[in-house]
């Protein structure tokens, strides 16, 4: 996956987070995309610079995701205390 596709997957995984967030209604959706796609962004870098993993492998995907879902959800738990 080239860095189209993670900035792609965290933007869709931020999309969805915004969808079923509670407290989609005080923070924007194009916050939550391009957080998404920072996050899934970023966690590739990492895991390429520590060699963790290599472009492609599963655990690339699955910190991607898990990353962009961090971000947004504490995005999310940001706004709703607000």
């Amino acid at each position: 996956m080239g860095w189209f596709g993670t900035a792609f997957v965290g933007a869709v995984v931020g999309l969805f987070g915004w969808k079923f967030h509670r407290a989609r209604d005080r923070f924007r959706l194009w916050l939550a995309v391009v957080l998404g796609a920072t996050g899934a962004t970023i966690a590739k870098l990492a895991g390429n610079l520590s060699g963790a993993f290599y472009d492609g492998q599963t655990l690339e995907w699955l910190a991607s995701v898990l990353a962009a879902m961090f971000a947004v959800m504490l995005l999310g738990g940001l706004f709703r205390k607000a």
